[in-house]
């Protein structure tokens, strides 16, 4: 019994603690999950995906300053015929008559160019580059959450397979306690009560592994969903305190100026306050160029061909149309203000969930110090109890209340140890460090500027860059 003691004790501190010892040599690691959930979480991949879509608001936006260019073509069949009447007396008069065919044909071409729209297209231009900043930052967001769960499930499968193990040394040692309490009991040391609690305490471990084993079965699936592979000789995981802030008062600061839903609401802010900006600019004059030239054959019987070029410079200057533009400024201005208020609501948010989550690292280290030595008194507790037993100072149930008292404080080891780590990634997500770059994860970082910068400037074509 005293054996199987150490080893449930040995096990749940394996599973958990990287500083407890070497890995195995083929173990997975923490790091290699977060790599494999950032490159393969389809989430993630559909926000990147949705992040592209973004950037091609910005060569949208900049077709404003382009010529448009359109080029048209007629041809067909053209049958005339005519009969005219001329002067003369009612008795005789003089019919003229003309009868023929042609083929008209013509092609032209017409180049259209504003020059001044009131800074509407400036202004569109701005406000897309600043659409595709807070796309990126909604990424970070997802891509934060994504490793933070991808942390998070590599722990609770540790945490469950720790306790699993727990359990099942404790089925263990209740068998062997059950075996023996029967031995005394045919001897006459004990009573059957003895036995009946031993009994009931074994039937109570065996619920007790049950439902270990199914909170095991739960997390593998969700380990299997989040990381994309099923869990297999996982190595310890360990806190990413290296990556942190000294102090809470710095963590608030770096939330408030890094946090990527603070960083997405300032740039909604500036989308709608150059949203207000073009609105605005629909009340101003627009000035366009217009050059367009034609060539023509045969468009009548009597005209074998023609030319014709002209270049216009059309101003056009709104007076009234409705009232709708000016709804549309008041609209976006209350927009603005929104937005305004809502950066707000994000920074106070924001502010609480650092402390909440520094709150619970701070926690995390005394609950792991204090489960410790729960755990060191819980067996000292427990091998007295046994030998005061043995020398009839106690009964069999202060022996399995020993037992279960040790099994307690196990579970609540290892629960803290978890508790432990994933309250430090959570405080690395609260700030917004939460990245392959600040974790040093050796993964390739997927750069949305690229793509970016791919279709900027692009004027035409309708292959997106990877091919497609």
């Amino acid at each position: 019994m005293r054996g199987v003691k150490v080893v449930t004790g040995a096990a749940a501190a394996v599973l958990l603690l990287a500083w407890m010892g070497p890995t195995p040599a083929l173990a997975d690691t923490i790091e290699a999950a977060l790599v494999r959930a950032y490159q393969n979480n389809p989430q993630l991949n559909a926000q990147r995906a949705s992040v592209r879509s973004t950037d091609e608001n910005v060569p949208q936006a900049l077709s404003g300053y382009r010529p448009r260019v359109a080029v048209t073509g007629s041809a067909g069949y053209q049958f005339t015929e005519t009969l005219t009447t001329a002067g003369g007396t009612p008795e005789k008069l003089v019919r003229t008559g003309n009868r023929g065919a042609n083929s008209p044909r013509s092609i032209g071409a017409t180049v259209t160019q504003t020059l001044f729209n009131g800074q509407q297209t400036a202004n569109r231009t701005r406000a897309a580059e600043s659409q595709v900043s807070g796309a990126r930052e909604a990424l970070r967001v997802l891509e934060q959450t994504v490793l933070l769960q991808a942390a998070t499930i590599y722990m609770d499968y540790l945490r469950d397979s720790a306790i699993v193990e727990v359990q099942k040394s404790n089925v263990r040692v209740l068998e062997q306690t059950l075996k023996q309490t029967k031995d005394r009991f045919s001897v006459g040391e004990v009573t059957r009560t003895d036995v009946a609690q031993s009994e009931a305490q074994l039937a109570a471990g065996n619920t007790q592994l049950l439902t270990a084993e199914a909170n095991l079965n739960t997390t593998r699936s969700n380990f299997r969903r989040i990381i994309g592979n099923e869990p297999v000789a996982l190595a310890p995981g360990s806190p990413v305190d290296r990556f942190l802030p000294g102090t809470l008062a710095s963590s608030v600061d770096l939330g408030l100026t890094q946090n990527p839903n603070v960083t997405a609401a300032m740039f909604g802010i500036d989308v709608s306050y150059l949203q207000v900006r073009v609105n605005e600019g629909a009340l101003l004059p627009t000035v366009t160029l217009q050059a367009s030239v034609q060539q023509s054959q045969e468009q009548t019987m009597t005209i074998q061909r023609s030319f014709g070029a002209s270049a216009i410079a059309q101003l056009s200057v709104p007076v009234y149309q409705g009232g709708a533009e000016y709804a549309l400024i008041r609209q976006s201005k209350e927009t603005l203000a929104q937005q305004r208020l809502n950066l707000e609501q994000v920074r106070d948010q924001t502010r609480a969930n650092v402390v909440t989550a520094w709150g619970q690292l701070v926690a995390g280290k005394a609950q792991v110090q204090s489960a410790q030595s729960q755990v060191s008194a819980s067996e000292i507790a427990l091998n007295g109890v046994r030998e005061e037993a043995k020398a009839g100072q106690r009964t069999t149930l202060d022996v399995l209340n020993a037992q279960q008292a040790l099994v307690n404080a196990r579970v609540a080891l290892v629960t803290a140890q978890h508790d432990r780590v994933v309250a430090s990634y959570s405080v690395l997500d609260k700030v917004g460090r939460l990245s392959p770059v600040v974790l040093k994860l050796p993964t390739t970082v997927y750069d949305p500027s690229v793509h970016y910068h791919q279709v900027r400037d692009s004027w035409f074509g309708v292959r997106v860059p990877d091919g497609r």
